[in-house]
This record gives C-alpha cells, sequence and structure tokens, in this order.
C-alpha cells in the first residue's frame, strides 16, 4: 500500500528536491504540498510528514505532527541539540517517530564523523561554513551538528580552546567551538573543520557543487526510515554504517 506523505515547505529548494526524489521512491507519494504559511490541519491523514519549510515553522509542523500521531521527517535547519531535546516528551509519549536531518549528503555526514573522530587528538577546531546569500539562518545546521559531534567526541578532554571568544569577529561558539558564516553568491553549501594542534593543522573540507545529486541518495534513505522510527534519531549516520565510532 502507498504511504502517503504531506511536503510542508514542498515549493522551496530543498523542498522541491524531496518532492522530486519521493516521486521516484517506490511505495510513496506526496499527496499534498504545503508552504510555509499553510494551515497545518492540511497534515491530516498523511502517514509520514516531510518538514523543509523555515526555522520559524518547523517547531510547529513537527509539534503538529507528532500530536497527531505522526511520524515526521525534519530537513530544515536550525534544529541545535536543546531545540530538538524539547521535542522528545511529546515524541516518547506519542510514540512517534522524530528523525532531523542536518544535511542530506553523504559526503558531509563523513566529513563530520571524521572530523568528530579526529577532534580529541587536537585542542583547537574551528569551522567556517559558507552558503548561498539567499540562506536565512546562521550557522547552518550543519555546522552545528559538526560542533556538537565534535563537543561529544571530546567528553574526556573538556572544550576546545578558543581565545578571544567574547570578540565578535571570532565567531559564534556552538558547544565550545567557533563558527564562521560566510553567506554570499556563487556558492551552494561549503563547509571546512579545521582542527590544530602544536606545529600542525587538519582540515576537513566538503562542497556541494549540485544540490539535487548530493542529496538524493540521503532522502532516499531517510523516508523509509523515518517512516518506520521511533523516538528521536539526529542524521544520516543512524542509517548507515560508516564504521566510526565517534559519540554522537
Amino acid at each position: 500500500m502507498t504511504k502517503q506523505v504531506a511536503l510542508v515547505g514542498g515549493t522551496g529548494k530543498l523542498g522541491t528536491i524531496i518532492g522530486q526524489v519521493i516521486a521516484d521512491l517506490e511505495g510513496f507519494e506526496v499527496v499534498r504540498v504545503l508552504t510555509s504559511s499553510s494551515d497545518l490541519s492540511e497534515l491530516d491523514g498523511a502517514d509520514l510528514v516531510v518538514d523543509a519549510s523555515t526555522p520559524q515553522v518547523s517547531i510547529d509542523v513537527v509539534r503538529a505532527a507528532v500530536e497527531r500521531g505522526i511520524n515526521v521527517l525534519v530537513g530544515t535547519s536550525g534544529w541545535s541539540a536543546e531545540r530538538i531535546a524539547l521535542m522528545r516528551p511529546l515524541v516518547d509519549a506519542t510514540e512517534t517517530g522524530a528523525v532531523f536531518i542536518p544535511n542530506f549528503s553523504l559526503g558531509s555526514v563523513l566529513g563530520s564523523a571524521l572530523a568528530a573522530a579526529a577532534a580529541p587528538f587536537f585542542p583547537s577546531a574551528e569551522i567556517v561554513e559558507a552558503h548561498r546569500d539567499t540562506k536565512t539562518d546562521s550557522p547552518s545546521g550543519t555546522a552545528v551538528r559538526t560542533a556538537e559531534l565534535i563537543a561529544a567526541a571530546r567528553a574526556d578532554q573538556g572544550p576546545v580552546n578558543a581565545p578571544h571568544a567574547d570578540q565578535r569577529a571570532r565567531g559564534q561558539q556552538v558547544a565550545s567551538v567557533p563558527i564562521h558564516s560566510l553567506r554570499r553568491p556563487g556558492v551552494i553549501a561549503r563547509q571546512d573543520i579545521i582542527l590544530s594542534g602544536a606545529g600542525e593543522s587538519l582540515t576537513f573540507t566538503h562542497e556541494t557543487v549540485d544540490s539535487a545529486e548530493a542529496y538524493a541518495p540521503g532522502i532516499r534513505l531517510a523516508v523509509p526510515f523515518a517512516l518506520d522510527a521511533r523516538g528521536v534519531f539526529v542524521g544520516l549516520e543512524n542509517m548507515i554504517d560508516i564504521g566510526i565510532r565517534a559519540r554522537s
């Protein structure tokens, strides 16, 4: 039986890509496309809600889906660990599933996992992320997730060294890691994770050059996973074995 998907934010860049992937995904059909200003009662009757709306609207979408007993897959940026924690009691109480994907790119997931695995060996870590100038939020959800993974991996070592963090030009600290956000034309998405120690540095770089091609494999993994999920999950690393045991 074909599962009915309600896609929120389906007319945006990410939403359009998700809709195209689901259209070719066996056993799933997008039956309703909502905008960020749609009445959320339109979620009624869906088997799965996919959220690609805006950071301001996303929390209402997730709450509305879960309260209706519908699992939700979230691709919207802006979900920090603290914000996700607010949804856990409701998800657990309704015995539903909420899957948060900071980045659908498999390469991005690998880059962040590799950096987290290496982070305990370096006292300093900083992130520089760049997106097109139309992206309204910063830092990106991917950068926030990467910083949280680095901090978790360094639980025994403690926070990274971030001198002069009180100066605005030193970036925004997330889990002690400074993040520097660039918003400019001519770029889709890029993240540089720079780990530094005495006499050396190690940089992990991921760059998206074609959103549709980069995100499609991750979307194909995430949609069926989200349909059957119970509880809260964060990241594509829950769906693939990347052979790295960094703490999450």
